[in-house]
């Protein structure tokens, strides 16, 4: 097909299959295997992956403030192709939208029933609590996004380079980018690309409909989610076939208006002082603590909890950098250096703190307030292995969900914030149209980064490849 590379068209699709092939035929030994690497990178390398982050961070923040900063990813004369608001709604889109519905109520909680800095269901607990909260979801993983998005934005659009990640190689080894070192990158990118892609498409699925059992009664059921996976794909690849730039851009800022307008009905119907507040807190507790929470590896106690948390979402962070990273090159031609960093850092950071000040501080609030007129402690002796569709939602505090699925943290919250049952059906039908959203934008840009790598970086791939991964992505993702 035009426009293809041979060697990392096969090799990676290979690659896939194989390891989609291992994981269905060999399921258990495939989790052992993977629980293995994972056990043994975290042991061994934890002080290198926080070590790394920082100092990625630090060498972006020093790019942005340098005169480097004056750089144009493009040529001198070239305009930004899309205004800036529409610049951010595609930032926020493509970064973490659905993780961050997955635990914008269920991080807070867990920090706030126990954390290693603070006595657990306390006010310091609270405060801490969204504290890492905001640390996780903040400057460094958009600092990982944003720096792999400058490095190829300036040798793709200033350097007339290829629009793939072995671009970023060709000062350490010259036009040898276009051999078999380069295809190895760029196979690499794809896997890894791909699997990532298609683990956020499984966690939004089962998350979408984790939501459409808790409000409609639909069933949790394989079948369903392959029909969610079947379905929002297709209207993703619609979008694709479609201009790259009209199709994205219509549903970034749909999505952004409607997530804004379910963040601002939840500060609206809970104790908005408590959440504006909250917000504003966490954001200094973040900033004067940010040095210290970066590095801290707990050396002393090895409690295990850094291995759960801090640790674990670097690496995650790291899997997503060139995907979001060549997405947010994409859509920044004509922008400098400067501006790239600051407003990828500054403007997705910032709207992604509001939301979980909003959906997370609404919940620490509701816990808190729960346990002060108990007076005792909010989490109650259901077993860890009783299903949570065997107690009655309404009974469930939401930390207790938390505890038994994460994924229902939130629609439980729903049912908490107000007593109202239409309003609760509102906001819980509005989050499940905002899932479903996030799904159709994940595969939009994640398919339309694979095409770039696929297409020997040709920024406008043909509708034959886009088709070929409209279809490979559904595979992995109902796999998964």
């Amino acid at each position: 097909m035009k426009g293809l590379n041979p060697t990392v068209t096969i090799v990676s699709k290979l690659l896939l299959f194989i390891f989609i092939a291992f994981c269905i035929f060999k399921e258990k030994q495939a989790g052992e295997y993977f629980q293995l690497i994972s056990n043994t990178l975290l042991q061994n390398a934890k002080w290198y992956l926080l070590l790394l982050a920082t100092s990625l961070l630090v060498f972006l923040l020093y790019l942005c403030m340098s005169r480097f900063g004056q750089i144009k990813l493009g040529k001198d004369n070239e305009k930004p192709e899309y205004s800036n608001l529409a610049w951010i709604c595609m930032l926020f889109s493509c970064g973490m939208g659905i993780g961050l519905m997955f635990w914008s109520v269920a991080e807070p909680i867990s920090h706030y029933a126990s954390n290693p800095f603070t006595q657990g269901l306390s006010d310091e607990s609270a405060r801490m609590a969204m504290q890492l909260t905001f640390f996780h979801w903040g400057l460094h993983p958009w600092g990982l996004f944003c720096l792999v998005a400058v490095a190829l934005g300036y040798f793709a659009y200033r350097k007339d380079l290829p629009f793939a990640m072995r671009s970023v190689l060709y000062p350490l080894i010259g036009k040898k980018i276009y051999g078999p070192i380069g295809d190895i990158v760029d196979t690499l990118t794809i896997v890894i690309t791909a699997f990532g892609i298609s683990q956020s498409l499984s966690m939004g699925i089962l998350e979408l409909n984790t939501g459409l059992n808790h409000t409609f009664g639909i069933s949790m059921d394989v079948k369903i989610q392959l029909i969610l996976v079947l379905v929002l794909c297709a209207l993703a690849t619609l979008s694709l076939l479609s201009a790259i730039s009209k199709g994205f851009k219509i549903i970034a800022e749909g999505n952004m208006v409607l997530s804004y307008v379910l963040v601002f009905a939840i500060i609206f119907i809970g104790s908005s002082s408590y959440i504006l507040n909250t917000f504003f807190e966490g954001i200094g507790d973040y900033l004067q603590n940010i040095i210290g929470m970066s590095l801290w590896s707990d050396a002393q106690k090895d409690s295990g909890w850094q291995n759960l948390w801090t640790a674990y979402y670097w690496p995650w962070w790291m899997t997503w950098a060139p995907f979001v990273g060549l997405f947010i090159a994409r859509i920044s031609k004509g922008r400098t250096i400067r501006q790239v960093i600051l407003g990828s850092l500054a403007a997705p950071t910032l709207l992604t703190f509001l939301w979980i000040a909003a959906f997370g501080g609404a919940a620490l609030k509701i816990e808190k307030t729960s346990h002060q007129q108990t007076s005792s402690t909010i989490v109650t002796n259901i077993p860890s292995s009783t299903s949570v569709d065997k107690v009655p939602t309404h009974e469930l505090t939401i930390t207790e969900a938390t505890q038994q699925d994460p994924a229902r943290a939130v629609f439980v919250f729903f049912d908490h914030l107000t007593p109202n049952s239409d309003t609760k059906i509102i906001l819980s039908a509005l989050l499940c149209l905002l899932l479903a959203i996030h799904v159709i934008t994940l595969v939009n840009s994640g398919i339309l980064v694979l095409c770039f790598l696929d297409s020997s970086g040709a920024t406008d791939p043909s509708i034959g490849i886009r088709l070929i991964w409209s279809a490979i992505i559904p595979l992995i993702g109902g796999g998964l």
